[in-house]
């Protein structure tokens, strides 16, 4: 199954997806709304997404979250009765991980006014079912997105590093990849980012 995807953007689709190209392969990847906000419209912008793989008969369908723990909140959902992948995203395209949490801890059925589908009955199901889980929040890895100008203090060389290590790679790793990487055009954030992450491959 697949687990990240750490790719560009090549285009977002009407329905709210995004296209995801890895290596020349796109993946269409269905975000929470209102992730278009969030996550860099611009075609060609770096960008990590930790992914739910859901598998219905012989469909797969991708789901992406900017971070770890924002995915183990939507599967805690998906094991809520009467919730599927398409509610618990609309869900949290309302509350991020965190508030979920908070919302169940305090048994606050008001947090969920507003969100499209989710009825009475089905907040009440959230707030028993999800009562004893409410470790989905942990503190996990964050997807990220690189902007395409880094802050005067910082060289696009130490945004990458910085950027792999989020990945989850060691900072040897990411400072050696990236120092191979280096070429004429060390404040190109892109470029930098794909050749260390193919020195990595």
């Amino acid at each position: 199954m697949i687990g990240r995807l750490t790719g560009a953007i090549a285009h977002w689709e009407a329905d709210g997806s995004v296209i995801v190209d890895v290596n020349g392969v796109g993946y269409e990847v269905f975000l929470p709304p209102g992730a278009m906000g969030r996550v860099s419209s611009e075609p060609g912008q770096p960008v990590c997404l930790f992914i739910h793989t859901h598998v219905r008969e012989d469909v797969f369908t991708l789901f992406g979250f900017a971070s770890a723990e924002d995915r183990a909140a939507f599967r805690a959902l998906l094991k809520v009765s009467s919730i599927g992948p398409k509610l618990a995203l609309a869900i949290l395209g309302a509350l991020s991980a965190g508030e979920l949490q908070d919302a169940i801890a305090r048994q606050d059925k008001t947090a969920f006014r507003g969100i499209s589908g989710v009825g009475k009955k089905t907040v009440e199901r959230i707030l028993v079912e999800l009562r004893d889980k409410l470790d989905f929040a942990a503190t996990g890895k964050t997807g990220v997105r690189l902007r395409a100008v880094p802050s005067p203090s910082t060289s696009a060389s130490d945004t990458v590093v910085g950027a792999l290590v989020q990945m989850g790679y060691k900072r040897s790793e990411a400072e050696a990849a990236v120092g191979n990487a280096v070429g004429a055009s060390e404040d190109d954030l892109e470029g930098l980012l794909r050749a260390a992450l193919s020195a990595l491959s």
